[in-house]
């Protein structure tokens, strides 16, 4: 048969004929084409025969946190970079968000696998209190692993707005936070306990945590709250670029807080850790705490704990807020809600329960 096919069908039988001389196939190119067929077509086979077994595929840990520039998310950066590294087969990300809420309701609707929460937001979703008492869904599939560093109330004011006092917010441009996050509903505790709403502010802002700082030294504010461990990158910058200045956080309303509420302690913020602020702060605080839900497998929550005891020290080491964690404590304070299985036996392997 003509390699031409039916390119030339009706062309002169000579004519057809020269050019099957011409581009005759040499034997020794038809052996090789042979042999190229049989090697692909056993290529094949043995691909079919010996495929190798895919990897076990990694479970994907997310960690809800907070804002860029706030301490929630260098405990997720953190505890990822622990785990990535201890625990098999489990590949964790820390990701910012809006806060303790936000981070509440994605743990319990399972859009997160882990969220580092306020000891107080934890406490008032867990008994459905504090305005959270006629949510549609409940929060009682949280549950907790430990506890973090402790995070003090701190109310920052410009220098020049003679802002000396918790008393003196009123009638003053105040950044109260974005809602969803903890620095808001602390905020707003706060506010009730003065007796003021949003109407008792000149402005009551509603920037994130990562926007406020650069509000405060443009004038746009004249305070801004933060419920945060020290030190923070956002309060150098506010105290770096504009001569900020850390207020004391205290009165009878503030006893009353600390007295009525377990989550609730007071905390002292260290003099010299800003520049301009030499002299130690006297206000109050919460913990953060890391929560996760009641289905996460008990092996991976037994994982995500061992990484991070295990290696305390160095943890301690990723960030200053870190450096006077203590076991005991965190196995133990702070955490309302039960304690993951998986956590509680990690702390009865090491005598912390």
């Amino acid at each position: 048969m003509s390699p031409w096919g039916d390119a030339f069908a009706g062309a002169p039988h000579s004519f057809v004929r020269e050019l099957d001389k011409d581009w005759a196939m040499p034997e020794a190119a038809v052996k090789i084409i042979r042999n190229l067929r049989l090697a692909i077509l056993l290529a094949g086979v043995a691909a079919t025969f010996f495929r190798p077994q895919p990897a076990a595929a990694e479970l994907d840990i997310v960690i809800g946190t907070g804002s860029v520039l706030g301490v929630y998310f260098q405990v997720g950066r953190g505890i990822c970079g622990l785990v990535n590294q201890k625990v098999k087969d489990v590949r964790c990300s820390a990701v910012p968000t809006a806060g303790s809420l936000f981070n509440m309701d994605s743990v319990r609707d399972n859009a997160f696998e882990v969220g580092i929460i306020q000891s107080d937001v934890q406490y008032k979703a867990f008994k459905r209190t504090g305005g959270l008492e006629f949510i549609d869904v409940g929060y009682e599939n949280i549950r907790t692993l430990f506890s973090v560093h402790g995070e003090p109330f701190t109310l920052v004011a410009r220098r020049d707005s003679g802002i000396g006092s918790l008393a003196d917010l009123e009638g003053r441009r105040v950044n109260l936070g974005n809602p969803g996050s903890g620095q808001r509903a602390t905020m707003q505790v706060v506010m009730d306990a003065m007796g003021w709403t949003q109407k008792s502010f000149a402005l009551a802002g509603e920037l994130p945590a990562s926007q406020q700082s650069l509000a405060l030294c443009h004038g746009q504010i004249e305070a801004m709250v933060y419920v945060v461990g020290h030190p923070n990158k956002s309060i150098t910058k506010a105290t770096d670029l504009c001569d900020a200045v850390i207020v004391n956080v205290e009165g009878p309303q503030i006893d009353q807080l600390v007295a009525g509420n377990p989550y609730y302690s007071y905390m002292t913020i260290p003099g010299g850790i800003y520049v301009g602020n030499d002299e130690p702060v006297r206000t109050f605080g919460v913990r953060a705490t890391v929560v996760v839900a009641e289905d996460m497998d008990d092996d991976t929550a037994y994982g995500i704990v061992k990484a991070v005891f295990d290696n305390l020290e160095k943890f301690r080491r990723m960030y200053p807020a870190f450096g006077q964690l203590d076991p005991k404590s965190m196995a133990t304070e702070g955490l309302t809600a039960p304690l993951h299985e998986g956590a509680k036996r990690y702390y009865r392997e090491k005598g912390l329960m």
